[in-house]
């Protein structure tokens, strides 16, 4: 049977300053390579806890999150009612608590799981929830005792272990956030997000090549905050031999998934490679770590075949009809710095395609816009065309002819006889 557990709302975050052990800044492009975590964070919505068939499960009941068409403020006026004709069924104080939560009222959730706990104290679950909801609460103590009283209740209460161990972190006892989170993946192999907060813990205490090996485990499990630290790892070497190239790859995945610092460390190499005071030797390294990523990104199409070093993985898709992997292909190597992929590109944003994307496609013009301020010369070319014509924007003549410069001069000539933007 499969249960989803959601103890900590979509979306807080817990600042790093309320965890013990001073934790320097993250690491950049050019800095040299440092110890810093990301703190461990509570479970939240995005995590899902799912027994396979043949275990048994250790989750809570069912009901626990709001099917799609209820909305919440009725189910709780209707547990309200119910509460009041049957005041000592700690079922009904155990809902009412969750639907509390999901509103982000977290005093009166605190008091009905409280209340559901004195009903049925011996229930590993509501001790569980209480302590999650003390997380939040940033009451690291007492969050602590309900859930080492979950783990005493119900050993085998994988979400409890996993809070446990952010509630252990907060309070400066490094060992003990270590076996939680080991316990968690005894418990619950599939868990990548508990592999992730593991190797943050060995990279905290130098055991640099299991972090590495954990991260890995994560990344390739869909993390893109681990995704982001073994790029990390392999740019300086931590745990793992130096690699740019595969440095790229793992932040472009996080990057892929929107996680902004990955997004940001990118923008940075790719700033580097049009740097003219860069040394050439760094600028052709870096320019070689993306065309090997972009090589790279064949890997997962087996059934198509490369026949040139500068083929686009997402034109080809798009003459395969493969139109939506292929606008994402494209973007990807257009980010990844492929000419031959930003021409394809100008060209969809301008006329789009009959199977998608629509004219002036938004995700388009973004990525014309990022790397074209980082100094790619196709999409410099392409947003002053785009401005220059208005496509898709208000007509603005400065920003294209802004657009234009440190092109070579044949090709500003060229562009501002074609856009008449003498």
């Amino acid at each position: 049977m499969y249960y989803r557990l959601a103890l900590v709302p979509l979306g807080i975050i817990l600042p790093v300053s309320l965890f013990v052990g001073c934790l320097s800044s993250v690491q950049t492009v050019d800095s040299a390579p440092s110890s810093h975590i990301d703190a461990p964070l509570p479970i939240s919505d995005t995590v899902s806890m799912q027994p396979e068939p043949d275990e048994p499960a250790t989750a809570a009941p069912p009901d626990i999150l709001l099917p799609d068409h209820e909305q919440p403020l009725p189910v709780i006026t209707a547990l309200r009612d119910e509460n009041r004709l049957s005041p000592d069924r700690a079922e009904i104080r155990l809902r009412l608590a969750q639907r509390l939560y999901l509103i982000g009222d977290l005093d009166a959730a605190l008091d009905e799981y409280r209340a559901a706990r004195a009903l049925n104290p011996t229930d590993a679950v509501i001790h569980a929830r209480l302590g999650a909801v003390l997380m939040v609460r940033q009451d690291w103590k007492a969050a602590s005792l309900a859930l080492q009283e979950a783990v005493r209740l119900n050993p085998e209460l994988t979400e409890a272990h996993y809070n446990l161990g952010s509630t252990h972190y907060a309070l400066g006892d490094v060992q003990a956030a270590t076996r939680s989170y080991r316990r968690v993946i005894e418990l619950q192999p599939m868990f990548p997000e508990a592999r992730y907060r593991l190797a943050l813990l060995m990279k905290l205490t130098h055991q640099h090549q299991e972090a590495a090996n954990l991260l890995e485990e994560a990344a390739l499990g869909g993390v893109p905050q681990a995704q982001y630290f073994l790029g990390n790892a392999y740019q300086h070497g931590q745990g793992v031999d130096k690699n740019m190239y595969r440095a790229i790859t793992w932040w472009s995945q996080a990057a892929m998934l929107g996680y902004q610092p990955a997004a940001e460390t990118l923008s940075k190499l790719r700033r580097q490679v049009f740097a003219f005071h860069q040394p050439d030797q760094r600028r052709e390294e870096l320019a070689e770590a993306f065309r090997r990523y972009r090589h790279q990104l064949w890997e997962d199409y087996p059934g198509l075949t490369q026949n040139d070093p500068d083929q686009s993985l997402g034109a080809t898709l798009f003459e395969e009809h493969q139109s939506v992997e292929g606008l994402t292909m494209l973007l990807a190597e257009a980010y990844a710095l492929s000419e031959p992929a930003q021409v394809t590109l100008a060209h969809l944003y301008e006329d789009g395609s009959e199977t998608g994307p629509a004219p002036h496609n938004h995700r388009i013009l973004a990525c014309f816009e990022t790397t074209a301020s980082e100094g790619f010369p196709p999409a410099r070319k392409a947003l002053a065309r785009i401005y220059a014509k208005g496509l898709g924007v208000p007509v603005n003549r400065d920003k294209a002819i802004a657009s234009l410069k440190g092109l070579p001069k044949q090709d500003v000539q060229m562009l501002l006889d074609e856009l008449d933007l003498r």
